[in-house]
Formats: structure tokens, sequence, C-alpha cells
């Protein structure tokens, strides 16, 4: 029997990037596209990551937004951050949209688990 891999997901099929008030460059999209493997890996059920980097001038100082919304069976989670540099937005994002994949992991299997304890009792 032949132990096959896993393919590794296509980031490109199921991400969506895009800049506002600031042109992503390749070196920028390169930057996302492999962080987001980081998350298609942990999570192979996603079925789109959108990530936005907005660059608001009007605040004085430059700041960077970064947006992340993933589509997932169930509740979609999304996160926002803000930073003084581009890429530093982008790492804080999948940080958090990563711990929020985490978390949302863990109250699943929890209650798989709780829920098959209440039958026991129940029976």
């Amino acid at each position: 029997m032949i132990n096959n891999p896993t393919p590794a997901p296509n980031v490109n099929h199921k991400l969506i990037l895009r800049g506002i008030h600031i042109s992503l460059t390749d070196a920028m999209r390169a930057v996302l596209n492999e962080k987001a493997e980081r998350l298609l890996r942990h999570e192979p059920r996603i079925d789109r990551i959108r990530i936005d980097i907005d660059h608001d001038a009007t605040r004085g100082r430059e700041v960077f937004v970064a947006k992340g919304h993933i589509e997932i069976g169930g509740p979609d989670l999304v996160a926002t951050v803000a930073a003084d540099n581009a890429y530093k937005a982008a790492d804080l994002l999948i940080e958090k949209l990563d711990r929020m994949l985490a978390k949302r992991t863990s109250l699943f299997k929890a209650r798989r688990h709780r829920e098959g304890r209440v039958a026991e009792i129940a029976v």
C-alpha cells in the first residue's frame, strides 16, 4: 500500500488579494500567497480567503489596515488589524486569522466530544 501525501492546496484559486488606495507589488503578492498557504494547510476546507490591504493617509500618519475574510462552512471568519507598515499588517492579519481558525477547530472538537458524552449519560 502506497502512502500518497495529500496534495498541496492551490492557493491561487482560493485567494483574492486587493489593494485599496495602494497598488500591491509582486513581492507583496508573493508574501501574501506564501502566508495564505499556511492557513490552507491548517484548514483545507476553506472555500475562499479575501485579503484587503488599505492605505489610510487621513489619520495624520501612514496607517495600513489589513482586512481578512475567510469563507468556510459555518460562520465566516473576519479580522481587521492596523500597522504602520503593509508587510507588518499582513503578518498580524495572518496570525490573527490563524488563531481564529485554531479556536474554531477546538470549539468544534469540544462540541463533538461533549455531545457524545451527553448521549452516553442519557442512555
